[in-house]
């Protein structure tokens, strides 16, 4: 990733991408937390927004070679009687019809499973199906205990305020007006590792030092930064400032907290995005590569999605030059998922919504698998878990019709979110240390010795079966981390 990092920038910049420059007229670089040096090429604050678009702009400029199936819904990947992944079923939400789209491969790259937990910086959309499906198709998952959360997201909504506020010099202060990660970091203050900074903030917020109502937040100070680089830099959290929390940050104070933001966990891939599902390949979070170790650093992301994107594509590419089209009947599948959203559709009111059992999910995930966790909060949010896994199989909705029906979306939706939080929560009873973003208060040691290891979960005949994998380990040995 790294390696290949520096010429994946110039594509991006020669497609269109306006990285910011500083009076030399050289790509600027900006601090992010946990790295030594300023090392991150940006756009303001919305880089990943002016990737999205470029990128679709070139998507729109070779429409005639490359197809575009916008408004659809993939309920499930269709596999061969060997296995093969060779394409996926989908619904055409503005019509509800439901089709097959048989391929040589199938690249996954849908994003996380932020939505599992409440309150999360992710998009609504961002509700783990690739993770789910690729689970269901026989994919083990990996590293799925190593959920990141992010130290500054406002309060009421979990809306995320750029780290690159910090990289530009803003402080973090409790009720008392202390710069308490001088306690935690005192040698990278704001700029230490994502985790470091929430376990922070969440100490201060438990032991009532947090500001705000119950004094469940904590104070970003942005006024120390000037005033025209904020305006310059960090035009797009003024702007989220003034409309979400009613808060003109180079004026005053923001009140934030820790938020879900990213999973390190995912299907398990090869540096091709190869699964062990042949045809199955899987780029960006909803993957597993193992960059990120337990941490990732912040603008890894990105370039994770970026670098491995490509690599997914070419190997796919050449997969497929090699095969012939696959030529199965595809039709007992169609036919099962049509039945299942139907069914759902057809339920009776006896259940829960679906909008509550989300609910209760999310909250139970932020409860107990978040900065802090212990065998006792684990244990109950999996016995929460299987209630709510029996309570999702009834869950009914009010929309029975077939015109972009979203009701019905959210009830599959929420199954594959059910099945990502159980997948997480097993892994982080299984790991007995703290490494990374897994934080155990019964177990807050880093072990090497017997859990230098990946934990990875398979689908098995009578539910999820750990397993074990080594980590592969290069130049850098692993060492204490110290701050």
């Amino acid at each position: 990733m790294c390696s290949q990092a520096p010429k994946e920038v110039m594509d991006l910049e020669h497609m269109g991408v306006t990285f910011h420059r500083n009076d030399k007229g050289e790509m600027d670089l900006r601090a992010f937390g946990g790295a030594s040096m300023k090392r991150t090429a940006y756009v303001a604050d919305i880089t990943g927004q002016a990737l999205l678009h470029v990128l679709y702009e070139q998507l729109m400029k070779h429409h005639e070679t490359v197809e575009r199936y916008e408004e659809w819904f993939t309920t499930s990947l269709l596999q061969d009687e060997d296995g093969r992944c060779c394409g996926v079923v989908a619904r055409d939400v503005r019509t509800g019809r439901m089709e097959v789209l048989q391929a040589k491969n199938v690249i996954l790259a849908c994003g996380g499973a932020g939505q599992a937990y409440k309150p999360t910086t992710n998009g609504l959309i961002v509700t783990g199906d690739g993770i789910a499906m690729a689970y269901r198709a026989g994919a083990p998952l990996m590293d799925m205990e190593m959920v990141q959360y992010h130290p500054t997201c406002l309060v009421d909504t979990g809306i995320l305020i750029t780290e690159g506020a910090r990289g530009e010099g803003a402080h973090l202060l409790n009720s008392e007006g202390e710069r308490f990660m001088e306690k935690s970091a005192p040698n990278k203050m704001e700029l230490a590792s994502r985790d470091v900074v929430s376990r922070a903030e969440q100490i201060e917020i438990n032991e009532g030092r947090g500001v705000g109502p119950g004094g469940s937040g904590i104070f970003l100070d942005v006024t120390v930064v000037p005033r025209k680089r904020t305006l310059e830099a960090l035009r797009e959290i003024v702007n989220i400032g003034k409309d979400f929390a009613g808060v003109d940050i180079t004026r005053e104070k923001i009140m934030i907290r820790p938020g879900q933001h990213y999973i390190m966990g995912g299907v398990k891939t090869d540096v091709d995005g190869a699964t062990s599902v042949e045809g199955l390949y899987a780029a960006g979070e909803v993957a597993c590569v193992s960059v990120h170790g337990g941490n990732r650093l912040g603008a890894n992301s990105l370039l994770d999605t970026l670098i491995f994107g490509r690599r997914a594509g070419e190997h796919a590419a050449a997969r497929a030059a090699h095969m012939s089209s696959p030529s199965f009947d595809a039709g007992t599948q169609l036919r099962r998922d049509e039945s299942e959203l139907e069914a759902i559709i057809a339920r009776s009111r006896d259940g829960r919504r679906v909008s509550e059992i989300k609910n209760e999910l999310g909250e139970t995930m932020n409860k107990h698998a978040a900065v802090f966790r212990d065998e006792a909060g684990l244990q109950g949010a999996l016995e929460t878990i299987g209630r709510l896994k029996e309570e999702t199989a009834k869950a009914w909705i009010d929309d029975r019709g077939t015109v972009f029906n979203q009701d019905v979306l959210g009830a599959l939706e929420l199954g594959y979110m059910v099945d990502c939080a159980e997948a997480t929560v097993l892994a982080a009873i299984e790991r007995k240390e703290s490494r990374g973003a897994q934080y155990r208060t019964d177990f807050p040691e880093r072990n090497d010795e017997e859990w230098l290891k990946h934990i990875d979960i398979s689908r098995g005949k009578d539910g999820p079966e750990i397993s074990y994998s080594p980590v592969t380990i290069t130049q850098w040995q692993p060492e204490e981390r110290k701050y």
